[in-house]
C-alpha cells in the first residue's frame, strides 16, 4: 500500500496499491492535480514531489520535453507519467493560473 499527501488541496492523504499511477490516483481520489491530456504531451500535471521521491519510478523521455534537469533536481514530475512505487509522497502543484479577463474591443471610431 502507497500513502500520497495532496499538499496543495487541503493535505488529504489517500492510500492506493503500489506502483499506481500519481495523476490516475489524484483524479479517482480527488486529489486535485490539474490535467489536461493525462498522456504527457501537454505539461498541465507538472507537480512536485515534497517528500519520497526516492518512492517514484524513473523520469520518462516525454518529462523531459517538459522539465529541465535542474527541476528534476528539485523534485518536478509530471503526474501522468509518475507512478509510485512503494511508501510515502506528498505532492505539490502550482497554483492554476486565473484566467485574464479578455479586454472589449475599442468602439469603431467616427471621424466628422
Amino acid at each position: 500500500m502507497i500513502f500520497i499527501t495532496f499538499l496543495s488541496s487541503g493535505g488529504a492523504t489517500v492510500t492506493a496499491p503500489e506502483e499506481s499511477n500519481l495523476l490516475r490516483i489524484s483524479i479517482r481520489e480527488k486529489g486535485g492535480i490539474p490535467f489536461k491530456c493525462g498522456g504527457g504531451l501537454c505539461g498541465t500535471c507538472r507537480c512536485r514531489i515534497e517528500s519520497g521521491i526516492e518512492n517514484t519510478d524513473a523520469i520518462k523521455p516525454k518529462e523531459r520535453k517538459h522539465l529541465t534537469e535542474a527541476e528534476f533536481a528539485e523534485g518536478w514530475r509530471m503526474a501522468c507519467q509518475t507512478f509510485i512505487l512503494r511508501g510515502a509522497v506528498s505532492v505539490s502543484w502550482p497554483p492554476r493560473q486565473a484566467a485574464q479577463p479578455v479586454r472589449a474591443a475599442a468602439p469603431p471610431r467616427t471621424d466628422p
